[in-house]
């Protein structure tokens, strides 16, 4: 039987092939479940509630930035996730913590400096790329709002994500399985929890929480 169980997500093939084969090498004895969008993560833990840990990309299909992340912290708060990702600014690695990440690794750390972080995170630990100050000052009105994202139901996470993309009440209603007054009710409440007072403004405060970084490309 395997040691340990790991979801790897990220939506390019050869990278997850390369991580796969990484973490082999590193833990030898591996169950390693591949997810190219988010939605296959979220189904992928819900059909196995054990997972030990996701190593998780910032931006695939059906997420971009810090909104996946919000998600899996506040549906599967038992299982830690570390961010996995090419950007690796200071303010991105901090937010990424902020938000409930166990560890950031850098997609350019070789497998030693992998290795180092996974056992750490399995053991407890938040692990970041070593100089990081995690308590380095940030953007106050970003960080409110960061806290304020937090305390989003999972449902409310999910619905702001398809704001993001531009679905409409109905077509959030036929995706989750729920009514249109139901999909009003969780905007509200978004609206409310943001401090903002329409969608557009609730999918702005989203993209700066993420920072330029991802809006960028």
């Amino acid at each position: 039987m395997a040691d340990h169980r790991f979801v790897v997500a990220d939506d390019h093939p050869l990278f997850r092939g390369a991580l796969k084969q990484t973490l082999e090498r590193i833990f030898g004895k591996l169950s390693i479940a591949e997810a190219g969008t988010f939605g296959e993560v979220v189904a992928t833990i819900e059909r196995d509630p054990g997972i030990d840990l996701v190593l998780l990309d910032l931006k695939m299909p059906g997420t971009q930035g810090f909104s996946g992340l919000a998600y899996l912290r506040a549906q599967f708060p038992q299982i830690p996730v570390v961010v996995v990702s090419a950007r690796d600014e200071p303010e991105v690695m901090r937010r990424a913590i902020d938000l409930g990440a166990s560890g950031f690794v850098p997609k350019s750390a070789d497998s030693n400096e992998m290795g180092v972080a996974l056992r750490a995170v399995l053991g407890g630990d938040v692990w970041v790329p070593e100089g990081l100050d995690l308590d380095a000052g940030g953007d106050g009105e970003t960080d409110e709002l960061a806290q304020r994202l937090a305390r989003l139901t999972p449902q409310q996470v999910r619905v702001l994500m398809m704001l993001r993309e531009g679905l409409l009440n109905k077509q959030i209603a036929y995706q989750l399985s729920v009514s249109e007054a139901t999909v009003k009710a969780h905007v509200s409440a978004i609206l409310q929890k943001l401090g903002v007072d329409s969608r557009t403004q609730a999918v702005i405060a989203a993209s700066r929480i993420d920072g330029d970084h991802f809006l960028a490309g």
